[in-house]
């Protein structure tokens, strides 16, 4: 029997989602974003962080990035890519984030600083912008984590200061082909 589309995106998201190295950290408010994007997953979700070892994030405390990532396959698997994107959504919302950033393009060079900001412990990629002209860039998003969440958090942010924002996955390379990086095109 064939496998699903549904099914193979959820096996390959559970296959390449694997941090860079063993001791890395992230901050307990950025895993609230799991709990502030739950809706009618909650008690899903809170089984699922529990089931890593993270029983009850509280900010100012750091869980294992891999027992982190281990709960986004989970929640791939289990719930789906929709509720990765829901995630990357609220972290915006839930993790520290650099002060005074007044336009569309700060705000998208400050995903990266907002994503060390949150993690400690070792090498965790970036997420690069870069402007190709006027009203258009690509986000380079070489890091352990999914791609669904990673539009969550790009369009999130852009969110803030334009409506007229288009985010497009560039298929050529894909972490779920087992590529290092996503690229997306950015238009506002």
């Amino acid at each position: 029997m064939p496998e699903s589309k549904r099914s193979k995106s959820n096996r390959q998201t559970r296959e390449k989602m694997k941090g860079f190295m063993d001791g890395v950290e992230v901050n307990g408010q950025t895993i609230q974003s799991f709990l502030k994007a739950a809706d009618s997953h909650r008690d899903t979700i809170v089984r699922i962080l529990a089931e890593n070892q993270i029983p009850d994030p509280k900010p100012g405390l750091w869980y294992p990035q891999h027992a982190w990532l281990s709960a986004f396959r989970t929640i791939a698997e289990k719930i789906g890519p929709e509720a990765l994107y829901a995630i990357g959504r609220k972290i915006p919302e839930s993790a520290d984030w650099p002060a005074h950033i007044d336009s569309l393009e700060k705000a998208l060079d400050s995903i990266d600083i907002a994503y060390h900001m949150n993690h400690r412990g070792g090498a965790i990629g970036h997420y690069l912008f870069e402007k190709k002209a006027e009203r258009m860039g690509i986000m380079i998003c070489n890091e352990p984590y999914p791609c669904d969440f990673d539009r969550g958090i790009i369009e999130a942010v852009a969110s803030k200061f334009t409506t007229k924002f288009q985010l497009t996955h560039q298929g050529e390379t894909c972490r779920k082909k087992g590529d290092a990086c996503c690229v997306y095109q950015l238009s506002w």
